[in-house]
């Protein structure tokens, strides 16, 4: 991890209260104008500024500011080399409350505006649509102050050097904090009598990430690396609530699965406990829409209760997979029907009509924070009457003074959160009816809420196409698709997939970051091809269609062109010819999603071992060694890795299933091996109607592999040893170890 080089400059006053790497606030507030009453959508009077033209939502989202904003780009920096001025440069997003709270306190006041305009060239910036730009800040921010989050401010040199960092910055001064009013005319003053000094301390910012862009390589990662993993996590484990570390707790699918495919490897029943524990507290929580369905980003409380009410695709799609995991697990009709809800809420709002998924959904509607999903006792009754009223107020923890308090004042607002406290047999017993019975009235009552619901105004929609993101969702789609024996889901991930492949790369096939409104722009990361190559390597295995696979690989060759360190191993952020990048990074820690090098680690085994190609293991081999030493500094922030060190290990199994498509003993083979827990393992299938199989063109191997007898047939290989071909999709079970990875450990604890 990346340690401070020097903490905030003495003059700027402003204090910071640690929340998690993703969060971070000032003290609390007063309730005065601005902090809870912002407009989602900022100020729409005034003059368009040159965000005006630009297609973030984000952007256009203060594009009428009286700031002077201009995008990212050379045109800025040349505007303050000419004019002597540093720079204001902002970090955030659409659906980022404080984001919103910042702007409409400062950005769009007159006074505050002008101070901007006269002292800096200020320049804004959407963290999802350039998030190479986020990231160098980030880690400028964490090295400047020893912490970061969003709304992100620095300040820089016009040379791009940073020398300030903050998060949010209230319009004036307040609990010790410097405000804008106050930090602008210092940073003016200081800029024209001890500039040396700012620019000495940008310089050193800059050598130091420059310095930290990538480890040194070590000796590598061994099973040793796995335990270390858990043994952290272990210790983290909240046992009471589920999850991991205290207030606030943010989902962590991936870490999830690494802990499911370790009780796999291990026999040992507590990890997949763990899992089980926190998939089945979020889902009961505040952090679930129980009336729309999806989850919120995180929860301000240890008990997943009180939420944070935006709503992120990728989250969608992480926690999608970690539920159809622990559905193929432990075979649990809560777990199939929380994917089932996740899905129909993203398929019913968030994708778009050619195909693609959007962003987000913003926490925020008319102002408040929330508003769209808190109900008061009166709407309940009014909606479902007084039988049905009383029996959802009681099931669900509403009072009349409600349970939601204003943040700024603790007073009640006579509106409530939905969650539960208990499983649903306790409840159904409460009300003397059958658990059958229960879940058809929670399922009435929640269509006729969601229907008085969508009467409400609905917050704002991130409407953005990110190829990273719709990468998650296709491999999530895929997934679902497979488990849960759901054609619609890989239809729509196909409809995604094609989308992303048609609309978002260039004229050489380059990927694309960012779609919106008929433009495809922005260089692509590494997220981006990661996350899709994953994507279409789930879609094959739930398609067959050999298109979706020759994309992979294909995706997977250009990453290694444009992203590898071909000395040291590993893939950089950002590919050998982008613009704009001050610092060439290479990540391993999982953040909010998965690292990039993670992923690529799992994508080349996984296609090493499905089109017989040597080099992609080779390269994925070097991955472990590159980021040896940070992934033992801090282990369980390294979860993907361990899970793709896992796969790497071994046992590792690869099936290939002769047979006709569609036939009766083709389906019997693969709906075994779709209903069962063995993640290390690559499918792929060889249709006996084709001679040769278009397959061949990427697996070639596949050519002879041909049903025994006319009958579908099994070739299994484990530990790189191929066994005998079965046409008994039991036997072909027994070759995987089937029989002794899916287990079910005691009952956890109740809720």
């Amino acid at each position: 991890m990346l340690q401070p080089a020097d903490r905030a400059l003495p003059w700027t006053g402003i204090t910071f209260i640690y929340l998690h790497p993703e969060v971070w606030c000032v003290k609390p507030m007063n309730p005065a104008r601005g902090e809870r009453d912002q407009a989602a959508s900022g100020s729409e009077s005034g003059r368009p500024n040159r965000l005006i033209h630009e297609k973030s939502p984000y952007l256009l989202q203060h594009a009428r500011n009286p700031v002077d904003w201009h995008p990212w780009g050379e045109e800025a920096f040349a505007r303050a080399r000419q004019d002597d001025k540093p720079v204001f440069l902002s970090i955030g997003y659409s659906t980022c409350h404080w984001c919103h709270v910042m702007a409409h306190e400062s950005f769009e006041d007159p006074g505050v505006a002008k101070l901007l305009n006269e002292t800096f060239v200020c320049i804004k910036v959407d963290r999802e649509e350039r998030p190479d730009i986020d990231q160098t800040y980030i880690a400028a921010a964490q090295l400047i102050t020893g912490r970061a989050g969003w709304p992100l401010t620095l300040l820089l040199t016009p040379d791009r050097k940073p020398f300030f960092a903050a998060t949010y910055i209230p319009r004036t001064g307040r609990y010790g904090m410097t405000g804008m009013l106050e930090l602008i005319p210092r940073v003016r003053k200081i800029w024209r009598e001890s500039r040396e000094e700012l620019e000495e301390s940008g310089s050193r910012v800059l050598s130091v990430l420059e310095q930290s862009r990538t480890p040194a390589p070590g000796e590598g990662l061994d099973e040793g690396f796995l335990r270390g993993v858990y043994e952290e996590l272990r210790v983290n484990f909240d046992g009471i609530h589920g999850g991991f570390g205290e207030a606030p707790k943010f989902p962590v699918p991936h870490t999830l699965s690494f802990l499911l495919r370790y009780g796999s490897r291990t026999g040992e029943a507590a990890p997949q406990n763990f899992v089980e524990k926190t998939l089945r507290a979020m889902r009961r929580g505040g952090i679930y829409d129980h009336i729309g369905f999806g989850f919120h980003r995180y929860s301000t409380d240890a008990a997943w209760k009180v939420p944070h009410f935006e709503k992120m695709l990728y989250d969608q799609a992480l926690l999608a997979m970690a539920y159809t995991e622990a559905f193929l697990v432990a075979g649990k009709e809560e777990y199939r029907r929380t994917v089932q809800e996740i899905l129909a809420y993203v398929l019913r709002d968030m994708t778009d009509r050619e195909g693609g998924f959007y962003s987000a959904e913003d926490a925020d509607s008319e102002g408040e924070e929330g508003k769209y999903y808190l109900w008061t006792t009166d709407e309940i009754r009014d909606v479902l009457g007084e039988e049905d009223g009383r029996r959802f107020i009681r099931v669900f923890g509403l009072t009349e003074e409600g349970n939601c308090e204003r943040e700024a004042t603790g007073e009640r607002t006579g509106r409530n959160i939905l969650f539960l406290d208990r499983q649903p047999a306790v409840y159904a017993r409460e009300l003397g009816i059958s658990e059958d019975g229960f879940l058809v009235f929670l399922q009435s009552a929640r269509e006729r809420l969601h229907a008085r619901r969508e009467e409400r105004i609905r917050p704002q929609k991130d409407d953005k196409v990110l190829a990273d993101w719709n990468g998650l969702m296709i491999a999530a789609l895929a997934k679902a698709s497979r488990a849960l024996d759901a054609p619609i889901y890989r239809e729509a991930a196909e409809r995604a997939a094609d989308f992303i492949l048609s609309r978002m790369r260039r004229e050489d096939g380059r990927l694309l970051h960012r779609y919106r409104d008929g433009e495809a722009a922005v260089t692509a990361t590494a997220d981006d091809y990661a996350f899709l190559c994953w994507g279409l390597i789930e879609l094959y295995e739930a398609s067959f269609a050999v298109r979706h696979l020759t994309a992979a690989r294909d995706l997977m060759a250009a990453m290694i062109r444009h992203y590898r360190d071909p000395e040291d191993g590993g893939f950089y952020f950002m590919p050998d010819d982008a613009e704009d990048v001050l610092v060439r990074q290479k990540v391993s820690a999982d953040g909010s999603m998965p690292s990039a090098n993670s992923i690529a680690m799992l994508n080349l085994l996984r296609l090493a071992r499905m089109t017989a190609n040597p080099a992609f293991e080779e390269m994925a081999g070097q991955i472990p060694r590159t980021f040896t030493s940070p992934a033992r500094s801090f282990p369980s922030a390294h979860t993907s890795l361990a899970t793709a060190l896992d796969f790497a290990l071994g046992p590792s199994c690869e099936v290939v299933i002769a047979g006709m498509p569609g036939a009766a003993d083709t389906r019997a083979m693969l709906q075994a091996l779709r209903t069962a827990f063995i993640p290390n393992t690559v499918l792929l299938f060889r249709p006996a109607d084709q001679d040769p199989p278009e397959i061949a063109g990427v697996a070639g191997f596949l050519q002879d592999m041909e049903p025994i007898e006319g009958r579908a047939t099994a070739y299994v290989c484990t530990g790189y040893t191929c066994n005998v071909p079965t046409t008994d999709p039991g036997e072909m079970m027994a070759l995987l170890g089937a029989e002794t990875r899916r287990r079910y450990p005691a009952e956890i604890e109740p809720l």
